[in-house]
């Protein structure tokens, strides 16, 4: 498979163990559902350079093995690969691209499945009032599927003004800078003193988790959908959180299943439901990829990254 458009997990320049760190330590035991220390040194998890970079990839197959039955030479493909000129992998690791949609919308259909279950998991109604946390990937997904779910309010809270710019394009109705005021109390100042009847955290901090649970309503739901690493400075579960009676709902993570609504839904009917939206215009990934680079400017690219994070939402790779 020729690979005609990556892009990179979320925009940051570590995707896949940053936010599993501790992971090293733990491994999770499926029958008690806890995470366990590793029994011995030799089970501990090991990471091997070089690491792949990367999360999805659209291309074009351009040759098959005798025993393939799904695709063709020619077919648009896309699956969760890392950026690379070529792949060869088996049939069951890629998916037939629908036509209607481009490239740059099928490597955004990861963070948008993670945008969906996160709204779901809110329960978030016609008329509420929703305060968004981070305007990555996932966030600025989250904007426009809150916005189909007939949110009528809709904050987005986020320090980089390019990523506020395109939150407020994506139907967000107030975006404010954490750096610039007491968010938690200006949300509450914004809706009369009750605050949003819900909260979604997408950026992975304490602090945001914090005045996500400050500015949600009493008895509302507050949603942390990253996955937090680290000691819980910023967080205190006291105060507002006790006193305002507000329910915290883990965001679904694709592979938690099964779904809180199983067997109504389950991860196909999710990317189903992902990919009909954007058939149906439902949802866009305009100027969510920046930069786009070429491959042979992916070095540079990252090390943009890593100096200035305020010049990119999502990575993007051409290979032609």
């Amino acid at each position: 498979m020729r690979s005609a458009l990556s892009a990179e997990k979320h925009g940051t320049s570590l995707p896949v163990y940053r936010g599993q760190s501790s992971l090293n330590a733990k491994t999770l035991d499926p029958q008690l559902g806890v995470f366990l220390p590793h029994a011995t040194e030799r089970d501990r998890p090991t990471i091997e350079f070089p690491i792949s970079l990367g999360n999805m990839t659209v291309g074009t197959v351009t040759d098959v093995g005798g025993k393939v039955t799904r695709f063709r030479i020619g077919d648009r493909v896309y699956g969760y690969l890392p950026i690379r000129e070529t792949h060869t992998v088996k049939e069951d690791a890629v998916i037939g691209a629908p036509h209607e949609l481009a490239d740059e919308e099928l490597v955004c259909i990861d963070p948008t499945v993670v945008a969906l279950m996160a709204i779901r998991e809110s329960c978030v109604r016609i008329g509420d009032a929703l305060a968004i946390f981070g305007a990555g990937a996932i966030g600025l997904m989250a904007v426009q599927i809150a916005k189909l779910s007939g949110v009528t309010c809709i904050i987005c809270v986020e320090p980089i003004e390019m990523r506020r710019r395109l939150a407020g394009r994506y139907g967000a109705d107030i975006c404010l800078n954490p750096r610039d005021c007491d968010v938690g109390l200006e949300i509450r100042k914004l809706s009369g003193g009750m605050g949003v009847d819900a909260s979604l955290e997408t950026s992975g901090s304490y602090h945001a988790l914090q005045q996500a649970i400050r500015a949600t309503c009493y008895g509302g739901a507050v949603v942390p959908v990253s996955w937090y690493h680290g000691e819980a400075k910023g967080l205190d579960l006291g105060e507002e959180w006790h006193f305002n009676r507000q329910i915290m709902i883990s965001g679904a993570r694709v592979e938690s299943e099964p779904y809180r609504d199983h067997p109504r839904w389950h991860r196909g009917r999710v990317y189903d439901t992902v990919i009909g939206l954007f058939r149906k215009n439902g949802l866009t990934a305009e100027g969510l990829l920046m930069p786009v680079v070429r491959f042979e400017d992916v070095v540079e690219a990252y090390r943009m990254i890593d100096e200035r994070p305020d010049a990119t939402i999502k990575l993007g790779v051409k290979y032609d």
